[in-house]
C-alpha cells in the first residue's frame, strides 16, 4: 500500500504520464474532514479499503468507480455512540443495520445500559461469519455481569463475588470490549454501589478502556440528577478512568433547567483534567420499558415473579402504587406515556391515561395489568428545548440515538439533529455537527484511525445532499428510513449507492 502512494507521489513530482488504479475516486464533494472547520473541494482516492491520496488538484487516475459529488457534503461516517443495535446485529434478518446506515451511521457502539451480549468472544464470531451493515464498537456491560454472578437481587457482593466479576470483566476486555457500561438506573446496576463500580472501573481502565454510564437518576428518584452525575465523576476519578454520560438530560419537571449547573460542573472537572464526554439524542420524549419508567427498583429485586408476589401482598401493594403514581407524575402524567412497542398492537400510540380510561383502572394499576404478561415500552415527553440546546452546543456532547424499537430516534437522530438544529435552529454549524459525529467520538472511544477523512485512515465515508437530509420517523409511525444519504462507504466498499443498500455487509468488529 505505502509503496503504491510513494509511486504516485513520484510520479506527480516528476510529471510521470503513468496511471495510477484506485477502487473508488470521489471527486467535486464538499469535504467536511472532521477536523478542520472549513470544508475543502479535493478528491478522495480510496484503494484496499483506505484513503490512499487527498489532492485539490485534478489529477488523472482510474477509478474503478468514481463518485461525482458535486452539490453534496462528503464526510466521515457517523458514530452512534449509544444504540441496542446489538439486538439487530444478532440476528441474520437484520444484521444489515439499515435504520442505522440510513442515517449515515458507519459505527455503532453497542452492550450499552450495563447490557451486554456475554461472552464477547461468541458474538464476535457470530458477526464475522454471518457479515454486518456497520462496523461495531463492542462493550461489556455490568448488569451482564452482576446478573452472572449475584443475580438481579438487591445485595451487595462478597469478596468472592466481586472477585468473580472482576475477572469477568477482564475476560471480556480481553476479548475486545472497549469499555464497561453501567445501568445504575435499571436493576440489576441500581443495587450496586459507588465501590462496587469504582473497582470493577479500576479493572477496565488497567486495559485501557472507558467508563460509560446510564446515570443513576436522570430525575429526582433517588439521588437526584447533580448527585448522579457527580457519582459519575466521583468514579472516574477513583478509577482513573475516562468517563462518559449516555443520552444526558434533564428528565421530568423537577430537574428542568439543571442543564447550565450540570455543564458547570462538568467543564470544572474537565479542566481539572478528568476526561468526561456524553452522548445525546436530538428529542423531547424519552424512551424505555414501562416497567424501568415507573415501578420502584425495592419491589424489582428477584425479578418479575418477585415483583407480582409483593404486588399481590395488599399491604405491600399500597406503597408499591402510591410510588408507581408518583412515578407516573415524576415522568409527566399517564397522559405523557405513550406506548410504543408492545405485542398487542392494538395498544401502541394510546396513552397510559387513554389505557387507565380503557380498562377502568387508575393508572399506577393499569401499568401492571400491561405489564404482567410482557415488557411494554413507552416513550415518555419530559424534556424541555432549552435543556436539550444547552447541552446539544458543548463541545463534548456526541451523538448517540440510543435506539430501541419504537422510538424515532432509532431512525432518525443524526439526519434530524441535522435539519432542525444545524440547518433549521443554527445552534450547531455543520462542522462542528460533522466533529461532534465523527472525529470527537472516535478519539474517546480509542477508534483506530476512523472518524476522519484522512489519508491511511479507514474509509468510512458518507456522502449526502444538504437540501434533503433529514429525518421521516415521528412518534405515529417510528419505522421510517431518513432520505437525503445518497451514498455510504465503509471499509472502501459502496454499502449506500445512490439511496439505494447495496446488500453488501462490509462492517467489522473494531479493536481498540
Amino acid at each position: 500500500m505505502k509503496h503504491l502512494r510513494y509511486l504516485f507521489l513520484i510520479c506527480l513530482l516528476s510529471s510521470c504520464k503513468s496511471d495510477i488504479n484506485v477502487d473508488l475516486l470521489i471527486i467535486n464533494g464538499m469535504v467536511y474532514d472532521g477536523i478542520n472547520s472549513e470544508p475543502q473541494n479535493i478528491d478522495i482516492s480510496i484503494n484496499n479499503g483506505k484513503i490512499i491520496y487527498l489532492s485539490n488538484n485534478k489529477q488523472s487516475i482510474n477509478a474503478d468507480k468514481i463518485i461525482d459529488a458535486e452539490g453534496l457534503i462528503v464526510s466521515p461516517g457517523f458514530i452512534d455512540t449509544h444504540t441496542h443495535s446489538d439486538r439487530d446485529l444478532n440476528n441474520k434478518e437484520t444484521s444489515h443495520n439499515l435504520p442505522f446506515l440510513k442515517q449515515g451511521i458507519t459505527t455503532v457502539v453497542v452492550g450499552n445500559d450495563g447490557d451486554s451480549y456475554f461472552p464477547i468472544s461468541d458474538y464476535k464470531s457470530l458477526y464475522e461469519s454471518q457479515g454486518i451493515g456497520t462496523n461495531v464498537v463492542m462493550l461489556v456491560g455490568h448488569g451482564t455481569i452482576r446478573n452472572k454472578v449475584l443475580g438481579n437481587i438487591n445485595k451487595k457482593p462478597n469478596l468472592d463475588e466481586l472477585s468473580e466479576m472482576k475477572k469477568l470483566i477482564t475476560q471480556e476486555m480481553s476479548s475486545g470490549a472497549f469499555g464497561m457500561s453501567t445501568g445504575l438506573f435499571y436493576s440489576p446496576g441500581s443495587y450496586s454501589n459507588t465501590e462496587e463500580i469504582v473497582s470493577l472501573a479500576k479493572i477496565v481502565s488497567d486495559n485501557g478502556g472507558i467508563y460509560d454510564t446510564h446515570l443513576r437518576d436522570e430525575s429526582n428518584y433517588n439521588i437526584g440528577l447533580i448527585s448522579a452525575v457527580k457519582e459519575t465523576i466521583d468514579i472516574g476519578l477513583k478509577a482513573n478512568i475516562p468517563v462518559h454520560i449516555s443520552h444526558i438530560k434533564c428528565l421530568g419537571r423537577y430537574v428542568w433547567h439543571q442543564s447550565d449547573s450540570i455543564i458547570k460542573l462538568i467543564e470544572f472537572y474537565r479542566n481539572k483534567g478528568l476526561n468526561v464526554t456524553a452522548n445525546q439524542y436530538p428529542y423531547d420524549a424519552s424512551a424505555t420499558s414501562l416497567k424501568g419508567a415507573v415501578v420502584p427498583r425495592w419491589a424489582e429485586s428477584g425479578g418479575k415473579d418477585s415483583l407480582f408476589i409483593r404486588f399481590n401482598n395488599k399491604k405491600i401493594k399500597t406503597r408499591i402504587l402510591k410510588e408507581t403514581s408518583s412515578n407516573i407524575f415524576r415522568r409527566g402524567g399517564a397522559d405523557k406515556l405513550l406506548i410504543v412497542n408492545s405485542k398487542n398492537s392494538d395498544l401502541i400510540g394510546k396513552n397510559l391515561l387513554e389505557l387507565s380510561i380503557e380498562f377502568d383502572k387508575p393508572p399506577e394499576e393499569t401499568v401492571y395489568h400491561l405489564i404482567k404478561s410482557e415488557n411494554v415500552s413507552v416513550a415518555s415527553f419530559n424534556m424541555i428545548e432549552e435543556d436539550i440546546i444547552n447541552f446539544m452546543k458543548q463541545s463534548w456532547v456526541f451523538t448517540g440515538s440510543d435506539g430501541n424499537t419504537g422510538h424515532p430516534r432509532k431512525y432518525g437522530s443524526f439526519p434530524k439533529k441535522y435539519s432542525e438544529y444545524v440547518v433549521n435552529k443554527k445552534v450547531l454549524n455543520l462542522s462542528e455537527f460533522i466533529a461532534n459525529s465523527t472525529s470527537k467520538p472516535a478519539e474517546f472511544f480509542n477508534v483506530n484511525k476512523r472518524g476522519k477523512i484522512k489519508e491511511g485512515y479507514y474509509a468510512d465515508i458518507i456522502i449526502f445532499d444538504p437540501l434533503y437530509f433529514k429525518d421521516k420517523a415521528d412518534y405515529s409511525n417510528a419505522f421510517v428510513y431518513s432520505e437525503g444519504l445518497i451514498y455510504s462507504i465503509i471499509n472502501g466498499e459502496l454499502i449506500i449507492d445512490k439511496n439505494n443498500f447495496t446488500g453488501k455487509l462490509k462492517g467489522k468488529v473494531l479493536k481498540k
